[in-house]
């Protein structure tokens, strides 16, 4: 009796384990579906822009200086003023000059007599070519000291740094003046090795700088450098910006705006897509037949554009996804569509 008693618990608690296990398996079948939104996915052009960081710089720099030392006997000009070309900066010590420009003169009489008695006959082809060539040598030797001693503006630009004062004695050291050229200016851009093909000379470019903001100026692809950084894998672009209003300056952070083209490509809320932990695979939750479960879709993302990614692969026409909600979702999950 005692052994038919003990058989009889054991039927018991066993088939308690089993009522237990199918009621938990109900339970979870049952579990309530996830509230979300969804969106019809959608095809239309997408602009293949790429942002790039680089900072202004002149398009020209001149450092003006005499190729001698020698005292400064003026300065015409100071940091910050515009000068055009051919513009007088500073005056050196004139002595050598001065002395250059007589010989020059003296020369020059000599000469102007010696043709005479050349073309007179008095005078050899050889004694006239001498005298020539001595005019021609202290010629030159005054334009060069002139140069040096005069201390013109080679461009047309703004003085960005002056070391020397009147009367100091230039040593040879730092520039007295230097120049730079900002109208139009120049921006070397380091394109990524994977556009290196997309991008050609005259190629429009929009540049905005941060210090000035809601201004966008056009800029215009004007050299590509023919080799790539090793190490960053990037080339150079340098791009040149008219710059008529001076209002760009070097030295200025700027965001120069590549385009390299349009596709035509599916475009998706940024929301709606969910990246895997772990792998960097994203996905999106595609509605099935039913509307009433979803289907996980590995996608492969272009352009991020606003709140939207471009979709390359991974959807097709009249596909729709689960929006808000999609990162609570797994393949197969029952949804409640709820409206926005």
């Amino acid at each position: 009796m005692k052994k038919t008693y003990i058989i009889i618990l054991a039927a018991l608690a066993v088939a308690a384990c089993g009522q237990k296990k199918t009621d938990s398996s109900n339970a979870a079948t049952e579990l309530p579906p996830t509230r979300v939104t969804v969106t019809d996915v959608q095809f239309r052009t997408v602009p293949q822009t790429e942002d790039y960081s680089t900072t202004v710089q002149a398009f020209a720099v001149n450092n003006i200086a005499p190729q001698s030392g020698s005292r400064i006997q003026k300065i015409n000009v100071e940091v910050g003023t515009f000068v055009g070309k051919g513009q007088v900066l500073a005056e050196m010590d004139a002595v050598q000059l001065t002395q250059s420009r007589l010989q020059l003169t003296n020369s020059e009489t000599e000469l102007a007599r010696l043709k005479q008695l050349y073309e007179q006959g008095g005078l050899s082809r050889s004694d006239y070519e001498a005298a020539e060539l001595q005019y021609n040598v202290a010629k030159a030797s005054y334009e060069n000291l002139e140069q040096n001693t005069i201390l013109r503006s080679p461009i047309n630009g703004v003085v960005t740094a002056r070391n020397y004062d009147r009367g100091d004695m230039y040593t040879m050291g730092q520039p007295i003046f230097t120049v730079q050229q900002i109208t139009p200016v120049k921006l070397l851009v380091g394109v990524s090795e994977s556009d290196y093909t997309k991008v050609k000379v005259g190629q429009g470019v929009k540049v905005t700088a941060d210090a000035l903001p809601g201004r966008t100026f056009s800029g215009t692809v004007k050299r590509i450098y023919p080799v790539m950084d090793a190490t960053s894998h990037t080339f150079k672009v340098e791009v040149q910006v008219p710059n008529g209003d001076r209002a760009l300056r070097p030295g200025m952070y700027c965001k120069a705006t590549l385009n390299f083209g349009d596709n035509y490509s599916a475009v998706v809320p940024d929301e709606a897509v969910v990246k895997q932990l772990g792998t960097g695979q994203r996905y999106v939750y595609i509605l099935n037949e039913d509307g009433l479960t979803v289907r996980s879709s590995a996608v492969t993302l272009g352009r991020h554009t606003g709140n939207s990614y471009e979709v390359l692969s991974g959807v097709s026409q009249g596909d729709r996804i689960a929006v808000s909600g999609a990162s609570a979702l797994k393949d197969g999950a029952r949804i409640e569509i709820v409206e926005r």
